[in-house]
This record gives C-alpha cells, structure tokens and sequence, in this order.
C-alpha cells in the first residue's frame, strides 16, 4: 500500500455508505474514523460525549448565534472545527484512514494520500434500508432521509469549497443501490487499489 492512504466518504442518507466505508476500512486494515471520534474529543475537553453528539455534522443556527472574525459561539461551528482539527492531524501524522462524513475531502485536500468517494442510491433503495433499519414505515422513512440530508447538505456546504454531492468534486461517485452494499464495496475497494498502484 502507498506511503498514506486516505479514504474520505461522503453519503446520502440510506445509501449504506457508512457500512461501505467501514467494510473498506476492515478490507485493506486501515483504522476508520465516523462519529465516534467524538468520544476522543469529548474526553480531551472533559464533557460528556452526548453534549456534542446534539451538535454533530449539524449546520449552524443563524438565529441563535453570532460570528465574529474567527469566533463563533456556535457549537455546530466549534466541533466542526475540532474534528477538522483532528483528521487533520491524524493525517498529518503520516497515518492511514478512511474517514466518514467531516468535509473529509475538503478538509484534507492538500494530503497526496486522499481519495474520495460519494456513494449515492436509488430513492426506494434508501427508502426500504430506513424503514429496514429503524423499523419505519415509508412516510417516516422518507421524512427521516429527507431531513438527515437537509442537515448534511446545509453543513457540508457551509464548511466546504463545492456543493455536496457535486460530482465534479469527487474522485468516484457510485450508486449503491445495484450492487448493494457489499458489492459496492468491492468494486471501490478494486478502484482504490488500482490508484495506490499507480501512486506507488
């Protein structure tokens, strides 16, 4: 494998990209970062990680908080910047990753290491994965993904240069709905491999 290695995967909600990216992860040994970073952060400030799991991959509330220069009273904004800061550092560190959501690409555009990854799905592909998953019915399942994605798109396009899920932006985007999420998987995980040859 290549001197670093870093996979960052942005998904829509039901698409299965954080079980794509955590099979990938276990596929070619290399450590995985998603929302459990946060219990890192939590124990490096001293607070309870459920205080900023409320503010996670949230866009800021514009009526209930200000910015002033570089400051923010915006807890939406600071662990956004705490976990920059900390995939930042992980790859500065010369470490091998794939990572999970964060403006990933975006954040670490400047490390030679990085590929990046959009996964995609057909709306009743997503639809039957929610309503599988948190045993919703169809209408509960479409307001859900509805929302999650409202959420992540407001956030990524505040913290990134270009639109979430702008094609132009990413190295593959691939729909998971044909393969699934095994099959998908695989298929990246091939791609990957191809590039770290030429890289080598």
């Amino acid at each position: 494998m290549a001197e670093q290695t870093i996979i960052s995967i942005s998904r829509e909600f039901g698409s299965g990209g954080h079980e794509i990216a955590k099979k990938i992860a276990k596929d070619l040994d290399l450590k995985f970062y998603d929302r459990k970073m946060l219990d890192e952060i939590a124990d490096s400030l001293d607070v309870k990680v459920e205080l900023l799991e409320k503010y996670d991959e949230k866009p800021r509330n514009f009526f209930m908080t200000r910015r002033i220069g570089k400051h923010t009273n915006s807890m939406e904004e600071i662990l956004a910047e705490l976990q920059f800061d900390y995939i930042q550092e992980k790859a500065a560190s010369g470490e091998s990753f794939v990572i999970v959501g964060r403006c990933a690409e975006t954040v670490l555009k400047d490390f030679d290491g990085l590929i990046s990854i959009f996964i995609s799905g057909e709306r009743q592909f997503k639809i039957q994965r929610v309503m599988d998953q948190f045993q919703l019915n169809e209408s509960d399942a479409v307001i859900k993904m509805a929302r999650h994605d409202r959420k992540r798109k407001q956030y990524h396009n505040r913290h990134s240069e270009h639109k979430w899920g702008d094609s132009r932006f990413y190295d593959v985007c691939m729909n998971s709905a044909y393969l699934d999420v095994a099959g998908t998987a695989d298929i990246l995980e091939q791609y990957i491999k191809e590039r770290l040859k030429k890289q080598a």
